[in-house]
């Protein structure tokens, strides 16, 4: 596919000439299906953290609880369910057997100017190393649910257990954690509850924005280094 993209750009810039298009099919990419809706119990929880523990993470990425994670995230994140790009681990997080909350973590972006001030990495490190970070792309608590302290207590002990998970799947571990917060919706204070730092903000550009200029919400971005030597261990001489 990426040959076929690089072929049709020499053609449109002029370089080549292709023969006559003999099908067109569908991209089934562009035209995922959205998660089929899977009923849950929406009985209210309303308790203390302590009265719903233990609390359960089950990893179930390529696994037959996959498919109620989506179907959550599609109904109740107000982002909707969108399939990870990359590298990617999903969360249901489960209390007395019943769904509480949802957290999916997926290959970081490669460039977030605030982040990479502060980490200190050159363009080449980051290019080489970027696969350590993971990016915290849906994070759920289920409107019935309401526990105190759950939204604070959740980022924390994922934390724990991450890298481990990634190493599984992935053969190499994590080293540093990071997402966006729309500021308009919400104020990020469960990641900062859990000692995440605030590294700066969005530009409001995307990826692959040639213009410069911003076109899009602009984001705080927290981060979260999950050991005192994740510079060294990013590739960064750590000098701070």
């Amino acid at each position: 596919m990426v040959c076929r993209s690089f072929m049709l750009e020499l053609e449109k810039a002029g370089h080549i000439i292709l023969p006559a298009r003999k099908k067109n099919p569908p991209n089934n990419l562009a035209k995922r299906k959205k998660p089929v809706k899977i009923p849950v119990d929406q009985t209210p929880v309303c308790a203390k953290l302590s009265d719903i523990m233990p609390i359960r993470f089950c990893q179930v990425r390529r696994r037959e609880q996959e498919p109620l994670c989506n179907s959550l995230i599609e109904q109740f994140h107000y982002l909707g369910y969108s399939q990870p790009v990359g590298e990617h681990l999903k969360y249901p997080v489960s209390a007395g057997g019943r769904p509480v909350a949802c957290m999916t973590w997926s290959s970081a972006p490669r460039h977030i100017g605030c982040r990479d001030r502060f980490i200190g990495w050159s363009p080449a490190i980051r290019k080489k190393n970027i696969r350590l970070i993971a990016y915290n792309s849906r994070f759920l608590i289920l409107p019935w649910v309401k526990v105190k302290y759950l939204a604070s207590w959740l980022p924390g002990r994922t934390a724990g257990i991450i890298s481990r998970d990634w190493m599984t799947y992935y053969r190499h571990p994590i080293h540093f954690l990071e997402t966006f917060v729309d500021t308009e919706r919400y104020a990020g204070t469960c990641y900062y509850a859990a000692n995440w730092k605030f590294l700066g903000k969005t530009a409001g550009r995307g990826k692959d924005d040639q213009t410069g200029l911003a076109n899009r919400s602009i984001k705080d971005v927290p981060g979260y280094p999950l050991s005192k030597n994740f510079r060294s261990n990013l590739g960064v001489a750590d000098k701070r």
